[in-house]
Formats: structure tokens, sequence, C-alpha cells
């Protein structure tokens, strides 16, 4: 059986995708399993190549319709096509519910019983345009309240014909295992401070207060970064946790260097835990089975948030308006955190 997967972006929505790369496999064991992503989110599922994954089809949806007409686009988009359309597939799942996916799923082959799949309707808190429904050959229904992962899950199960699995496995871990890897400090703690939208962002205070705590407990805080602002945002969290809550200098706050997103997975990987906001950096260290508190200024996580009992309990999500407290997320981290940490516990 031969499937493609179109779901292009955003970095959260591709992670929350990644379990049905293995609820497929294990349904269907032989599945050749190809999978369409904007290019920039790609190097996530690269290590997954060979290891669940056949083909990543990189496309670049989201520049190529800012000049469509340029020549470099017209070629660009030509390369596109013939990758995309040099399989012919028995299924093609459309789990973006956009117009752009449903073009993609369009122009794909499929087999001469081959059938495009999609949602045929919105779910709470998602986007949803109708095209995906009206050039998919089987439109299938999905339960309005549902979690994000679950969302891709079940449509896929639905659409080939299996059980869900109860238990679910992103495939990272183990994929991750064959590549090189960095030796690294295991007692260090990233704080996953930068989000694309500003109002999901936690206060700098509160990210020095944390980071001072932590460093008491002899963690390493690393803070990545994939912007200017967010280095210099760095910057200064990183001067002011390195400065002591009693005014000594420590060195435990450091900035990592702008890393790729595949070299950022590897780095994540090697951590004590992750503490960080609603962002796709965030979901990566909930794919990687982490100690990971996720920070909520918006009641959403039910939607794309940590699933209750996941990785037996030691990921969880904290949410309050206009932001949680300190002490809120310290009380949720020592819930999660190693045991050695909770041992320590100083507040």
């Amino acid at each position: 059986m031969k499937v493609l997967l179109v779901k292009l972006s955003s970095l959260g929505d591709v992670v929350h995708t990644l379990p049905v790369v293995q609820d497929i496999l294990s349904a269907h064991p032989g599945a050749q399993i190809d999978w369409v992503v904007e290019k920039s989110f790609a190097p996530l599922l690269s290590p997954l190549v060979g290891a669940g994954l056949h083909r990543v089809i990189p496309c670049e949806l989201r520049r190529w319709r800012k000049s469509p007409l340029a020549a470099a686009t017209r070629a660009e988009w030509k390369i596109f096509k013939s990758l995309l359309q040099a399989e012919h597939y028995d299924a093609v799942i459309d789990l973006q519910g956009l117009t752009k996916s449903a073009l993609v799923a369009r122009l794909a082959s499929v087999t001469a019983t081959g059938k495009r799949y999609a949602l045929a309707n919105q779910t709470d808190g998602s986007g949803y345009e109708a095209p995906t429904r009206w050039v998919a050959d089987v439109a299938i229904f999905i339960e309005p309240h549902i979690h994000a992962m679950q969302r891709s899950r079940v449509l896929s199960a639905r659409a080939l014909g299996y059980s869900l699995p109860p238990a679910w496995s992103y495939g990272l871990n183990p994929a991750l295992a064959q590549s090189p890897r960095t030796k690294f400090a295991i007692k260090t703690v990233a704080f996953v401070h930068g989000t694309s939208r500003a109002n999901k962002q936690w206060p700098e205070e509160d990210w020095v207060a944390l980071g001072r705590r932590l460093a008491a407990l002899g963690f390493q805080i690393a803070l990545p970064h994939g912007s200017d602002e967010e280095l210099a945002s760095c910057e200064r969290m990183a001067a002011a946790i390195n400065l002591g809550s009693e005014g000594r200098p420590t060195t435990q706050a450091v900035i990592w260097p702008r890393l790729s997103l595949d070299a950022l997975t590897q780095q994540l990987a090697q951590c004590a835990g992750v503490i960080g906001v609603d962002s796709g950096v965030s979901h990566i260290a909930v794919a990687l089975d982490l100690p990971h508190v996720q920070i909520y200024n918006f009641d959403t996580a039910w939607r794309t948030g940590p699933l209750p009992g996941t990785a037996g309990g030691h990921q969880v999500s904290v949410y309050a308006q206009p932001a949680p407290t300190v002490q809120a997320v310290w009380d949720a981290w020592m819930s999660c955190a190693p045991t050695d940490a909770q041992a320590q516990s100083v507040v």
C-alpha cells in the first residue's frame, strides 16, 4: 500500500501529525508512506526517512504564492509536481483541510482504485476551507471537539479502515537514536520562550525568576532562539539569571546558537526537560517524551497541549489569564521533573 500524507504546516501541526505514520505502519506493516510538507519543516521529518517514511516531498507554497509568475517559481513548481507525481498512491490523505492542501492532494497521482480522503467538516479551534472536501473522493466527518493530534489519527484510521490504537508513538526517539548526537550535559532545562504570537508569550521577568529557581537546583538553563528578536530576549534573560538572586554571578544560563530544526530537535532530546509556551518547539518536546510544562495564556490546552495522562503524567499544561504565575509553573515542573530534582526542591 502506498500512502501520501498532506500536512504542509505549521510546525506544531506537523508534530501533531507524526503519530499517524506509526499508526499506519502498525495496521499495514508494509505500507510505503510519503509526506508533503513545507520545506522549512522538512528537517523535522528527515530522521524518519527509512525509519517510517519513504519520502519527504518539500514544497514552498508560502513563498511561491508571493510571486507566482516569476520564472524561478515556475521552475520550482515544475520540479515539485514531478516529485509529487512520481508515484501513484492507493490513498492520498489531506490532513490539513485548507485550500492549499486540497490543491496538493488534487495534483497527486492515484492508482486506478486509489482515493483522495479529506475532512468533511471544521473541528473546534481549527482552520478549515471548503475546497478540501470538493476535491476529495471521500470526505470524512470528524467529531468537532477533538485534540489536534487525535483529529489526524482518527481521519487516517477511518480513511484506511483500521481501528485506532489506544496508545500512540511519534517515532522521533528511535529515529534520532540512529543519528549522530552531540554529547551534552543532561542536567539542562530548555526554556522555549519564543512564539509567533506575542499574546502567547510569558513575561521575561517570570522566565528569569523561574531560571533562578532551577539554577539553585544545579540545572543549566538553555535558551534557544529562532530570530533576532528572540536572541535579544535570550541575552536579557541570560544576563539576569546569571546575575543570581543574591547578586552573585553564575554561568547557569546559556544561549544556544541558532540551530536548524533537526539539530534543535537533537539538542532538545538530550535535555532533562523543557518548559515552554504554546509553540511548535514545545510540541517537539512532547513528541520527544521529555518532562515538559506547557504554558497557556488561553484556554486551548485541551486542543494542542499534552493529553491527560500523556507520558505517564510527566507532561502537563498550565493555564491562567492573563498568564500563569511563576509559582504555578514551578509547581507543575516539580510534579513532572526528574526524581532527583524533586528531592532537591527549594522554593
